[in-house]
């Protein structure tokens, strides 16, 4: 486990620079050290059968068949109810709508661009980046209020989804467990397979990014041991110490 850090808030253009600084008051420690319990043991062993979602997942279904949402936003759900857990203190309804609407935008934008520009070398600063957020915002707003959710849910679930791959600092709680939540899948044996023909890697090439590259940027400790557990058992599975 890395050892705990205090952190300041970069300069970065279109930040609300006090939203960030505000919560790094409150969250100074990084990584974020867990209030409740964290469980890394492999995700599919402990899915929650909660079904409160399920009018949200019908709402969306057409937006799952892009870009494989199908797999990446239940499991990317999985992982932020664990995460809910190791943080009582966070919102778990808007941490959980949020997480299962953040990329429904990709269904919405020019799908041969999807691959070319969004995971290229500058992929956080595509313009496609920008646009799936955008219309990830417009399809919480479509479908939330008409399940019963209030105005200040939606803007709350938007400022999540707004930024959430092209803003590198987090608002809120709920803002990192989302954005730690859909770091998470990619470290699992599925989602190693499926990124890393995005990213055009070998299941190899793409854990050793996994490891420099992203789990760095993992927010709570809780998401970092769960990224860490399931880096071992990818790499376990996937042989990749041969298979270079």
């Amino acid at each position: 486990m890395s050892n705990p850090t205090t952190t300041a808030v970069a300069p970065e253009p279109g930040v609300d620079v006090e939203r960030a600084e505000a919560f790094t008051r409150s969250y100074s420690v990084r990584p974020i050290p867990a209030a409740g319990a964290v469980d890394t043991s492999p995700i599919s062993l402990g899915v929650c059968s909660d079904t409160d979602l399920d009018p949200l997942w019908r709402a969306i279904e057409p937006e799952t068949r892009a870009r494989r949402n199908d797999v990446h936003l239940p499991m990317s759900l999985a992982y932020a109810e664990r995460l809910c857990d190791a943080h009582p203190e966070a919102d778990r309804l808007l941490v959980r709508a949020a997480i299962v609407l953040h990329d429904t935008g990709w269904a919405r934008v020019d799908e041969s661009r999807i691959i070319s520009e969004g995971f290229g070398p500058d992929w956080r600063h595509s313009q496609i980046r920008f646009e799936h957020e955008r219309q990830g915002c417009l399809v919480a707003e479509e479908v939330l209020p008409p399940l019963g959710y209030d105005s200040p849910f939606v803007e709350a679930v938007c400022a999540i989804i707004d930024g959430h791959d092209t803003r590198q600092v987090a608002y809120s709680i709920e803002d990192a467990l989302v954005r730690d939540a859909d770091r998470l899948w990619r470290f699992n044996h599925t989602g190693v397979a499926v990124s890393s023909t995005w990213f055009s890697m070998t299941p190899a090439q793409y854990t050793d990014r996994l490891e420099a590259e992203v789990l760095p940027e993992v927010i709570t400790e809780a998401g970092a041991r769960m990224a860490r557990a399931e880096l071992a058992r990818s790499r376990a599975l996937l042989k990749t110490a041969a298979l270079r």
